[in-house]
């Protein structure tokens, strides 16, 4: 792997648990608990999948993406 190639999957990384953490804090969720609603509920794999546009909006509106998604595929917060 490449230089510029690790940077974005540094880059991407850091977005992902910056999500994750966010989305913790917006619904009291310990960062374990924002990770596997996450993952069971395909939020992650959006985020990281969109990356490209999600990463240019503000957290709020990726963390409304994602509960969107989660939502769609059976979550309920």
């Amino acid at each position: 792997m490449g230089v510029a190639a690790e940077n974005k999957t540094y880059k991407i990384l850091s977005y992902v648990v910056l999500c994750i953490k966010k989305f913790a804090d917006a619904f009291n969720l310990s960062f374990i608990e924002a990770y596997r609603y996450l993952e069971n509920y395909d939020g992650l794999q959006f985020i990281i999948n969109h990356y490209e546009i999600e990463h240019t909006l503000s957290i709020n509106d990726a963390i409304e993406d994602m509960q969107d998604i989660c939502r769609k595929n059976g979550g309920l917060v």
